[in-house]
Formats: structure tokens, sequence, C-alpha cells
């Protein structure tokens, strides 16, 4: 190791409070000490990935406020410094984070938002690809039916809530007071995706939620019948699976065939 990358590793473990040896390199200025000086530094790092978490999760900092919202920062940087030069990704971690740490573990609609937040941000970064349109499936014979296979979007996440957060966030991004958190007694199952440029999700009920992870694990269209008609109403399954099917294509949901 040189001695630029011995003294730049210093700097590193310094300003993410490791140790203080970079100070052996520092000289006090006219009016302030060296550790007030390399403070600015450190503070400074602190200070932007604070305003990166910021950024990304603006509703949850809505919902926590300055103070609460500053301490989860400090924990999360404290836990997950960054590793890579885009501060992008830097945030990926806090949905877990926040499911363990306390005092945040107590309200997991917290935990919720974060993971809400992330999902659509990753939506939203998505690649683009051709979406899906009615009429590409007016040249498919019956007898190939049983046999299709669909592509999900690249955008398109699944995600399941123990909570109400949903509704906090839509409350939120609407500037109303949002309701009170609530553990709900099953999941809150979304489907999260980009239509054209705007990231949107909506809520599935049980069986379209199953139909779609299975669908995105690349079954086809007949064994998916199949399900739905276990799942319920066997003698409407065919016609729910052509509902929910319809549903995705008219929402640029899927990106293609095979």
């Amino acid at each position: 190791m040189s001695e630029l990358e011995r003294l730049q590793a210093e700097f590193q473990r310094s300003i993410l409070g490791q140790d203080s040896a970079v100070l052996e390199h520092v000289m006090d200025g006219p009016r302030e000490q060296r550790d007030v000086l390399f403070g600015v530094y450190k503070n400074g790092y602190a200070s932007r990935l604070t305003e990166v978490l910021r950024k990304d999760h603006e509703y949850l900092h809505a919902y926590l406020g300055d103070e609460m919202f500053d301490q989860m920062s400090k924990l999360y940087i404290a836990e997950h410094p960054s590793q890579q030069p885009n501060l992008r990704w830097f945030s990926r971690e806090l949905p877990d984070l926040l499911r363990t740490a306390p005092p945040f573990a107590e309200y997991p609609e917290i935990a919720d938002l974060a993971a809400l937040e992330r999902d659509l941000n990753d939506c939203f970064d998505a690649p683009d690809a051709p979406v899906l349109a009615a009429a590409d499936f007016a040249g498919i014979a019956a007898e190939r039916w049983t046999d299709l296979r669909f592509v999900p979007h690249p955008s398109a996440r699944r995600l399941d809530l123990s909570t109400n957060a949903a509704d906090i966030w839509l409350a939120l991004k609407s500037d109303e007071a949002p309701p009170d958190a609530v553990r709900l007694g099953s999941a809150c199952r979304l489907l999260i995706w980009r239509q054209d440029v705007t990231p949107r999700f909506r809520e599935l009920t049980d069986e379209e939620a199953m139909m779609w992870d299975e669908a995105a694990r690349g079954l086809p269209f007949g064994v998916l019948c199949s399900m739905l008609a276990v799942h319920d109403d066997p003698d409407g399954a065919a016609g729910r699976a052509a509902g929910y099917l319809q549903q995705w294509v008219t929402t640029d949901l899927l990106a293609g065939l095979s």
C-alpha cells in the first residue's frame, strides 16, 4: 500500500468514526483546532447521506418528522456506511434495519413505508421494455393458450405489507393527515410497477396475488387456471384468469409472451 493509499484509508476510517488516526496529519488552524476542522468533513459526510435518505424516503420523513428521521439516519449510516460511489443504492437496506432496530421495530408501519418507497424508487429506475397490447393476443390459436407464459414488465414488483402503510403513504402524498397505524389481520398484497413514466401500485386479492406470483415464475396459463379452480369456484376459474390477464395487459404490466 502506497503512502497516499494509507492516508486515504485513515481518512475514511476517521470519517466513519472508527478511529481518529488521520488527525496526526492535520494541522491546527489559526482559529480552530484540528479536530474541529476535521469535524467539518465528518459532519458533511453524514449530512450528505441523510439528504440522500430524505430524498429516497420523502413520505417516511414526513411521517417521522425531522428529529426521529435524523435519529434513524444516524443509526442507518453507522450500520450501513456507503459502499459504492453511486448513492442511488445507499438506502436499499433501510427497511430491513427498521424491522429489527429499536425503537423503530416497535412500529412496523415504519419499515413497511420504507419498503414501499424503496420499491417505488426501484420501479421508476427499472429498464424500459415494450408492453403487450390486446392486439398481441388476437392471432393466438385456442389450443395454444394452455401453454402461454407471460413475461412481467421489468419494473413490476410484489410487496406484502403487515400494516396499513399504503393508506398512510397515500394520505401523506395527498398532503392529508395519515390514518392511525394498524397492524393488519392478513397481508396487504401490493403490485408495484411503472406505467409510462409514473410509478404506481394497487392492492391485489389473495387470488390475483397468487396468480401473478406464479405467472412471474413462468407457469403456463393452463396451470394458472387450474390453480384458480382449486382456490375458488372451479367453474369460473378460466373467466377470472382471463379478467386478471386483461387488467395486466391494459395497465402495461406485461412485456412479452413465450
